[in-house]
């Protein structure tokens, strides 16, 4: 039998077989991924097989081949990977600038990863009803310059129903990967789009300025209302750090589009776009052509052990 990943609990897994039946499966014995330490082999939206067991339960043997999937440093296993989801159409990023603040550098390395599989990511900024007229021309000058690298932006208050519409035609059709910190809005946002679902919500701290986790394991909806078939959600746990993961320093240059545009026009080619005379990328940042702050974040992903900050 065949199904897809809809929920994961690290040692069950709900899978939904062809005729849209629900099953608990767990895995047989020990199942590794062939060259990837990773602390959990099976992810939400992986094609899985499985065979029937005593009490309806299931028994995962296999898995499909993954078209993609979003993966980072387990914060646990030293040198360990954790998939956040796999077989994904697009990954959205949901931000906010206030309570709590998502930084740059951890928007900037979530779209890295995206780029190291060709996934499609989209920038959503969430809680507009709490920005101020300064706030607002700032998420307005981000919009632009991620918008200028090909990054579509959007402001919505999920909280406020604005923008609702306009986030739910983003999904039509796709699978798409909703990712950010605790306290962004997940949950709220997905119960607007979801009306027969109840996600638990929790208030960010006043005290810390940082969100709760409410979500604890990462898990599939499906997407009825005012949608075509087929579109799905994947709602994750509330994300602290993000770590590259399988990335080299010769790699990272690849997955800034600003930064790709110039590559093969540097003096040398072992070129890192940090010292070397003749740099493409150095005299395009003297001319004003590159955002400061995406060059510091590239800078910042470059010979960490521990980068996941």
């Amino acid at each position: 039998m065949e199904g897809i990943v809809i929920k994961s609990t690290g040692s069950w897994y709900e899978v939904r077989d062809q005729n849209h039946k629900v099953v608990s499966c767990r895995l047989r014995g020990k199942f590794k991924l062939h060259g990837m330490k990773v602390t959990n082999p099976i992810a939400v939206g992986d094609q899985v097989e499985f065979e029937m067991e005593a009490e309806e339960k299931g028994i995962i043997i296999g898995i499909r081949d993954r078209h993609n999937y979003i993966i980072r440093k387990s914060t646990r296993k030293k040198h360990h990977a954790h998939i956040i989801a796999a077989n994904i159409d697009q990954a959205v990023l949901l931000a906010t600038l206030v309570f709590p603040r998502t930084s740059l550098g951890f928007i900037d390395r979530f779209l890295v990863s995206a780029e190291s599989f060709r996934i499609p990511s989209v920038i959503v900024f969430n809680k507009a009803d709490l920005l101020d007229d300064e706030m607002h021309s700032y998420q307005q000058e981000l919009a632009q310059m991620y918008e200028s690298l090909g990054y579509p932006c959007l402001l919505i208050s999920a909280l406020e129903e604005e923008g609702i519409e306009k986030f739910r035609n983003l999904l039509n059709g796709k699978t798409t990967l909703l990712s950010g910190h605790s306290g962004v809005g997940k949950s709220t946002l997905i119960n607007k789009i979801i009306s027969e679902i109840d996600l638990k919500t929790s208030e960010v701290s006043t005290y810390a300025n940082k969100g709760v986790h409410t979500t604890t394991f990462a898990e599939m909806f499906e997407v009825t209302e005012k949608v075509s078939e087929k579109t799905f959600i994947i709602d994750t746990p509330g994300i602290k750090e993000l770590g590259l993961m399988d990335i080299g320093d010769e790699e990272v240059s690849h997955y800034f589009p600003e930064l790709r545009e110039l590559l093969g026009h540097c003096r040398y080619n072992n070129c890192t776009h940090t010292h070397e005379p003749g740099c493409a990328i150095l005299q395009a940042i003297e001319e004003g052509k590159i955002y400061p702050s995406r060059y510091e974040n590239y800078l910042g992903m470059l010979g960490e052990e521990d980068n996941r900050r």
